[in-house]
């Protein structure tokens, strides 16, 4: 004669197995972790090059992460709020100190201060992603495409900024680059871009070229991909409006025409 389970110990151990976590996620989060530590570390030592390479590593472990997830159907809710507390330091502390120690230090207050704004323009955009939830795009300047702005220009230019008027420059974008995290423009999402599916030959020769021009030229390549992409969210919402207006008028043109008399 078989008696079954109790209920209680089979809650009991649900509830143990939940408290493990996929370790491949987990160690790929733990990566980007470091890399976004490390450029701290790398920044306070006046190794930009180095702390600019670093939030590039995060961003790339970052991508893989998220879609390992996907792919081995091993999301949790443990594995977003671990990410997102990782995402926190590699791309909102770590760009942070970066840009604070290459070029907005000379400021004084004014420096740390809209560094510290950047920092928690990250943690609120993170913070609304993790309520709105995925979506076929970011609404938003997605904060690693942010870190990247910033790691890409520190790249370009590894020494210390001196100048006063590029440093004001430095300045005014980093809060345009924090604005622009915070605000509602929509961007497009890669996330789902799915590579199994067939694709036309062009696109291979497309990423082999964009491959070649990163070796070519890492630094110019780079900063204009990061550039174009930030860029790209205003450039979208002035299009969308310049096409809504042209429908407008060509509707409003339509009916008065036909509302003509003999027409």
């Amino acid at each position: 004669m078989t008696t079954s389970m109790p209920e209680h110990r089979k809650d009991r151990r649900r509830r143990r197995f939940r408290r493990g976590v996929f370790m491949l996620p987990s160690l790929l989060t733990t990566g980007t972790l470091f890399a976004g530590y490390y450029s701290i570390v790398a920044s306070l030592q006046g190794e930009y090059r180095s702390a600019a390479i670093a939030i590039g590593a995060a961003f790339i472990i970052d991508g893989l992460d998220g879609r390992i997830a996907r792919l081995t159907n091993s999301q949790t809710d443990f594995g977003k709020a671990y990410d997102s507390l990782a995402d926190v330091i590699a791309f909102g502390a770590a760009p942070a100190v970066l840009m604070l120690s290459w070029g907005l230090w000379n400021l004084g207050r004014v420096g740390w201060l809209a560094s510290f704004f950047f920092l928690v323009c990250v943690a609120l955009r993170l913070g609304r992603f993790g309520v709105e939830g995925d979506r076929p795009f970011f609404v938003g300047l997605p904060s690693p495409a942010a870190a990247s702005l910033v790691g890409a220009g520190a790249f370009y230019w590894p020494a210390r900024v001196e100048s006063l008027l590029m440093v004001r420059v430095l300045l005014a974008c980093l809060l345009l680059v924090s604005l622009l995290m915070v605000s509602r423009l929509r961007y497009r999402s890669f996330k789902y871009f799915d590579l199994r599916r067939r694709r036309p030959h062009i696109v291979i020769v497309l990423l082999a070229s964009v491959i070649v021009l990163i070796v070519l030229d890492p630094e110019n390549v780079l900063l204009l991909t990061a550039t174009t992409y930030a860029l790209s969210g205003p450039v979208d919402k002035a299009l969308s409006r310049i096409a809504r207006r042209r429908a407008s008028r060509t509707q409003h043109r339509s009916a008065s025409h036909s509302s003509e008399p003999g027409a």
